[in-house]
């Protein structure tokens, strides 16, 4: 049986995470199964720069596009991302209209399962939303004879 391989990954596309004290993507993987965990995904750019001030709208499917780069270095899509954790901040979380076309702007009809939370404050003022997915998990099969 193979040693579990982890790999820590801040990719180029999104801000430097490790400067900031924690990890973009971390792939967990052995002989029968790949977990991808991704932090939580804002509407910051790779150099720091708040797309969408002050428009939640923008900011979730900037969100949701940086999310998409996350796992996208794992090599997985968004189709594998079953499931998020929306954090709104509580000035905008009556704001359900921009979530919803933000969301089916970018998955379409492949809608994940979510629940959205109303937070007093995220991490940086400018922040009105932070998605975060669940654990993906890839099970590895192996065909009769291999």
């Amino acid at each position: 049986m193979k040693e579990k391989q982890i790999n820590r990954i801040n990719p180029p596309e999104l801000f430097d995470s490790a400067s900031s004290g924690f990890t973009q993507v971390i792939v967990e993987e052995d002989e029968n199964t790949k977990t991808v965990y991704v932090s939580g995904q804002t509407a910051w750019n790779s150099d720091k720069e708040m797309i969408g001030m002050g428009d939640l709208f923008v900011q979730v499917v900037e969100s949701l596009r940086n999310l998409e780069k996350a796992v996208k270095t794992a090599e997985l899509t968004l189709m594998d991302v079953h499931s998020i954790r929306i954090y709104i901040k509580e000035s905008h979380i009556k704001d359900t209209d921009a979530v919803t076309l933000g969301l089916k702007e970018v998955f379409g009809k492949n809608l994940p399962c979510s629940t959205w939370v109303g937070v007093p404050a995220l991490a940086v003022e400018d922040f009105l939303v932070e998605i975060e997915p669940s654990p993906i998990t890839i099970f590895k099969f192996k065909s009769k004879g291999t």
